[in-house]
């Protein structure tokens, strides 16, 4: 996996509540876990842009619903810093479902993503309508 050039900031804890963005069946996700976390005791895990989560499908067609699956994190409403000075905030919070191999399931995106899915996700941007 490719380094991201942007320090992201961490804003959604497990129990956030996301948007799914694509049209998987899924409308509503919970965080439940992060992949690759490690931490110390008592501490929850949190996620930010470019970050792979555990989610379970809280809203959505019943062939989805109840489901625990992997989830990219394409935009967050806390703002980040790019490397070249620019700070980067998004209306709302959103996740795009993936498979083990890090490939979208659904496909087509419906909003805009962050470049740094675009460098770390290929798969992912290219079904996206808009980079930003």
């Amino acid at each position: 996996m490719r380094a991201l050039t942007s320090k992201i900031t961490k804003p959604l804890p497990v129990g956030a509540r996301l948007l799914c963005d694509d049209n998987s069946g899924a409308r509503i996700l919970q965080i439940i876990g992060k992949i690759g976390y490690k931490g110390t005791k008592s501490k929850y895990p949190s996620a930010g842009i470019c970050d792979i989560v555990v989610v379970s499908v809280k809203k959505g067609s019943p062939k989805v619903r109840k489901n625990i699956e992997k989830a990219v994190i394409i935009r967050q409403r806390k703002e980040f810093k790019r490397a070249n000075g620019t700070r980067v905030m998004f209306e709302d919070n959103a996740a795009v479902l993936v498979d083990d191999n890090k490939l979208p399931k659904g496909t087509e995106i419906k909003g805009a993503i962050a470049r740094e899915i675009a460098e770390r996700f290929p798969k992912v941007a290219a079904i996206a309508s808009v980079v930003v």
